[in-house]
């Protein structure tokens, strides 16, 4: 059996302040009646990451309303000052009066990746031209964008691929990683890395056993697309162990070259395009 390498790039986790963090999993247990597997704050969630082979950490978090991506950036800031092999996407919201200053602010700190936009939180849609503005930012500064915009593990009004699809029609070389592989719209996401080289997927919350397992469709697309996927634990926002997505991986017996890829090389070459002289 094939296996990842000894040490990995982790390109999806989840790091928030402890306050955050405990309004989140209340979230989980009064709406979804779920607990997380690994109830660990962000110096605890690095150290369990790395003990278990991941180098590079690549964590966001969001801004689920006006007025918290500020706060949110200053813990990133000092977070990130602190803690070496660590980079982040860090939370945006368009309706804060100096959204775009502090956007351009927080992309001049070298281990910020970019911004993460959660269109299952955040109340817009992924084409409102409230984020144009952003989406070029990014593109202008070589940075990136993770896009929650999947209709998986649940959906609502503002995912789907059809508002990626509409984006790209504008902004055909959008610098953008796509959360748990644009679940549940697997095929349609896939056909969209054909023709839009900034596209990434990670593979996020897909391959958790038993009923949150999200991704069906077999090792064809992963071997095909394998230069486009990176590897993602969705850290610490999941509700079995996070060694069994991986084991779950490996027991799909996919090629060495998809392992190698996947939790490694491509997650290098993004970080050194988004952070030079990495």
């Amino acid at each position: 059996m094939s296996a990842v390498p000894e040490r990995y790039i982790d390109f999806h986790a989840h790091l928030f302040p402890d306050d955050f963090f405990d309004a989140i999993w209340a979230f989980f247990r009064r709406e979804y009646g779920l607990e997380v597997a690994h109830r660990l704050y962000a110096r605890e969630c690095i150290d369990f990451l790395r003990e278990r082979g991941a180098g590079a950490v690549v964590y966001s978090n969001y801004a689920h309303r006006k007025g918290v991506a500020r706060a949110l950036n200053e813990w990133n800031i000092a977070l990130l000052e602190s803690t070496a092999g660590l980079s982040c996407f860090a939370p945006f919201h368009p309706d804060d009066d100096d959204a775009l200053a502090m956007a351009r602010d927080i992309l001049q700190h070298p281990q910020v990746l970019g911004f993460k936009l959660h269109f299952l939180v955040q109340p817009f849609r992924p084409d409102d031209e409230c984020l144009f503005p952003l989406y070029e930012l990014v593109m202008e500064r070589g940075k990136r964008l993770l896009m929650h915009i999947g209709t998986g593990p649940i959906g609502n009004g503002r995912v789907g691929a059809a508002y990626l699809e509409r984006i790209l029609e504008r902004y055909p070389c959008l610098p953008a990683n796509i959360a748990h592989m644009g679940a549940f719209e697997f095929g349609r996401f896939f056909s969209l890395l054909e023709g839009h080289p900034g596209l990434f997927l990670d593979t996020a919350f897909c391959f958790l056993p038993g009923k949150f397992r999200m991704y069906t469709l077999g090792p064809g697309p992963l071997e095909q697309y394998r230069d486009r996927l990176l590897y993602g634990s969705d850290f610490p926002n999941i509700f079995s162990h996070c060694d069994e997505e991986v084991a779950a991986l490996e027991a799909m017996g996919l090629s060495d070259e998809f392992y190698r890829k996947v939790f490694r090389d491509n997650g290098e070459a993004l970080l050194g395009r988004a952070i030079p002289g990495l």
